[in-house]
């Protein structure tokens, strides 16, 4: 296929060591993990330094409660994106094979449910400190970006969780026999580089409003106004960016190419655009209760 932009030549490990006969790798979706939770920490700890950004002057949070709460979040982050994945896309075979569920060092990790983990960990945290809890909310939301960011281009490194098959010059030809399964009788099979899309639409962009939302508008005086962005700016990102991502391989069946986890005649929604919906709804329900709440000036 002409005007194919080859899958560049960088290896998902950053290097490797070995002792007594082991091998000990640091990998870039590791280093991502490590350096998007740091950039969001120190996100946060800058703005609860700046008490002018907060409602009546008084941050949510104290830098040490902020680094409290990193280690909930960190928790959440993990076993919520575990869980998910084993029951948002792959139940029946961790159900026939529950020694699996533990073994996160061979891949399988799902957004929303880290999402859903970070929910329920910050909440008890809250809970137990009296923390005020959309204030709260405002603040991860503002650290969750750069994670994003630097996560979806580890995927891309990776060479996983690429598109569908496409014609258009910036497609990529990833390696591998899957990515390459296009049903094309020659050439070079190219696909969407989702994982770019979504670093772009999940973290620049997303990450640049709520920074500006933040330092130029005031936001986290109004509760609830920053984390209800976060919430529906990445459910209609991921909504948008699954007409072009590759679904999940036990998705995909005689009868249902596009591999839509419920569809009628032919048309439906995938699981990606599923659990993004209720992340829409919440974020325009938190937004439009954030408004009505909103101090009124003269």
């Amino acid at each position: 296929m002409t005007g194919a932009i080859p899958f560049p030549d960088i290896s998902p490990e950053i290097f490797s060591i070995s002792f007594f006969g082991m091998d000990f790798a640091l990998r870039w979706y590791a280093l991502a993990y490590i350096v998007g939770i740091v950039i969001g920490w120190r996100l946060v700890v800058m703005a609860a330094r700046r008490p002018h950004l907060w409602p009546a002057g008084t941050p949510a949070m104290t830098p040490k409660q902020i680094e409290d709460l990193l280690t909930w979040i960190i928790l959440g982050v993990i076993l919520g994106g575990r869980l998910g994945y084993v029951l948002f896309y792959q139940p029946e075979f961790y159900l026939a094979n529950p020694g699996q569920i533990l073994m996160v060092w061979q891949g399988g990790m799902a957004f929303h449910g880290g999402l859903i983990g970070v929910i329920l960990a910050s909440w008890v945290y809250t809970r137990n400190q009296g923390i005020p809890r959309l204030s709260a909310a405002d603040a991860i939301a503002i650290g969750v970006p750069p994670g994003l960011l630097l996560g979806r281009i580890a995927n891309f490194i990776n060479a996983e969780l690429w598109g569908r098959a496409t014609d258009m010059p910036w497609g990529v030809a990833f390696p591998g026999d899957a990515a390459q399964a296009c049903g094309q009788l020659s050439g070079l099979c190219t696909r969407h580089p989702s994982q770019l899309y979504e670093a772009a639409l999940e973290g620049l962009l997303l990450g640049a409003v709520l920074l500006w939302l933040v330092w130029r508008r005031g936001a986290l005086k109004t509760p609830g106004l920053v984390c209800g962005t976060f919430f529906a700016g990445y459910g209609i990102a991921r909504f948008a960016v699954e007409f072009v991502r590759q679904p999940d391989a036990q998705f995909i069946a005689p009868g249902n190419p596009l591999g839509l986890a419920w569809h009628v005649g032919g048309y439906g929604l995938t699981m990606g655009q599923i659990l993004s919906l209720p992340m829409i709804l919440l974020g325009v329900v938190l937004i439009l209760r954030a408004r009505r709440r909103a101090p009124q000036t003269a």
